[in-house]
């Protein structure tokens, strides 16, 4: 049986990018990306949009683009990573519920680390997230 793809949203508003607390079994708690299974017949792009809208910040988002697919280098799993705006309000983004955080370039790096980011994702926020 062929696993299931996964989709990444990567949701920049106000040159900040949501990270959404993960944890695995009883294991340290990590920071991520919103994401979701890719499921049949759906694209990279309307898995994105849904793994968004149904993780804990449950935030409407529009696909922008593509940003680029490879294997996890850690799971092997199939990525596709799709830039993502907010619909509508968001709300503070300084004030965010516990377990979501909207962070900038200067501390992506307490959350993610950055250089190990798959580099179109690292392009984009560098591009996206800087400051006018």
């Amino acid at each position: 049986m062929t696993q299931q793809g996964i989709a990444v949203a990567v949701v920049v508003h106000e040159h900040r990018v949501l990270l959404l607390r993960g944890q695995v079994g009883d294991g340290e708690p990590f920071w991520q990306f919103p994401v979701g299974p890719v499921e049949a017949g759906e694209s990279h792009e309307d898995a994105a949009v849904r793994a968004a809208r149904t993780a804990r910040a449950g935030l409407p988002v529009s696909a922008v683009r593509l940003l680029g697919e490879r294997a996890h280098p850690q799971t092997g799993r199939d990525m596709a990573y799709v830039a993502c705006v907010p619909e509508g309000r968001v709300g503070q983004v300084d004030e965010a519920p516990d377990g979501i955080v909207w962070v900038g370039r200067d501390a992506i790096e307490r959350y993610v680390p950055y250089g190990e980011l798959f580099a179109p994702v690292r392009e984009y926020l560098d591009a996206a997230l800087r400051e006018p």
